[in-house]
């Protein structure tokens, strides 16, 4: 496999996740492009830039952000079982992250236990990643866990090597995007199912690199980070499930 370029992210996703939660009140149901939703027997879908609902206890976001972006819609059977059809142009920068999201709120040293199954189906071309983002209370923290990742994507920050956690071997890297502070963990190989413990590379982030304090996490969030999908690929989260607390 030909090794993959690094691109840096040009919005902080802070201000993509605070942007999620409050633009339905501002956009009033904007739309990008004139895609349709796949025929899924679906209870969910919507076509527009900021389209959500709450399934089953997760929030499911369409969640388009990025300049340049082309049109992208979400449907879902149920808040474990989703989907997403985008067509983004082969351009540079992040244009969405279509996500489901689990609150949590619960501080790191008051966990008792935190991980998470999934099981994906991602297309063989495009540029995205599949990844989870696990943010605190106070958005100062971001942790991403690339679970798989396609085309000329990659992280920001610098590489801090590769550890064993959580039932995964990641590269590992460490930035700052000037909002807030952003560990990646890149899965050494890609993967379209399994499980991952989530507590363990929190409690290593705390305690063994003492990269950040006993922070209250809020959201654990799964979706796919999408650059560039030309000509309309879909995504599909076979299976979700977050667990713990």
């Amino acid at each position: 496999m030909a090794p993959r370029t690094r691109t840096t992210r040009t919005r902080t996703a802070r201000t993509r996740t605070l942007t999620a939660l409050l633009a339905p009140a501002l956009a009033l149901g904007a739309t990008v492009g004139l895609a349709s939703a796949p025929a899924q027997a679906a209870v969910w879908n919507t076509c527009d830039q900021w389209g959500n609902t709450t399934l089953n206890g997760y929030t499911l976001y369409n969640n388009i952000w990025g300049s340049g972006a082309g049109s992208q819609c979400v449907w879902a059977n149920s808040g474990t079982n989703w989907g997403v059809w985008a067509d983004h142009p082969n351009t540079g920068g992040i244009k969405s992250y279509p996500n489901a999201k689990k609150v949590i709120n619960k501080p790191i040293s008051s966990l008792s236990s935190l991980s998470s199954s999934y099981a994906v189906t991602v297309p063989s071309s495009g540029a995205y990643n599949t990844s989870y983002d696990i943010w605190d209370t106070d958005y100062d923290y971001e942790i991403m866990l690339w679970v798989n990742y396609n085309g000329a994507v990659g992280p920001l920050g610098t590489s801090q090597g590769t550890v064993s956690l959580g039932g995964h071997t990641w590269n590992v890297y460490k930035g700052d995007n000037g909002a807030n502070e952003v560990f990646s963990f890149l899965r050494t190989s890609d993967s379209s199912s399994g499980t991952v413990n989530i507590l363990p590379i929190l409690e290593w982030i705390k305690e063994t690199k003492g990269w950040m304090g006993n922070e209250t996490i809020g959201d654990v969030q799964f979706g796919y980070e999408i650059t560039s999908s030309a000509g309309g690929l879909d995504f599909r989260t076979d299976n979700l499930t977050v667990s713990g607390g």
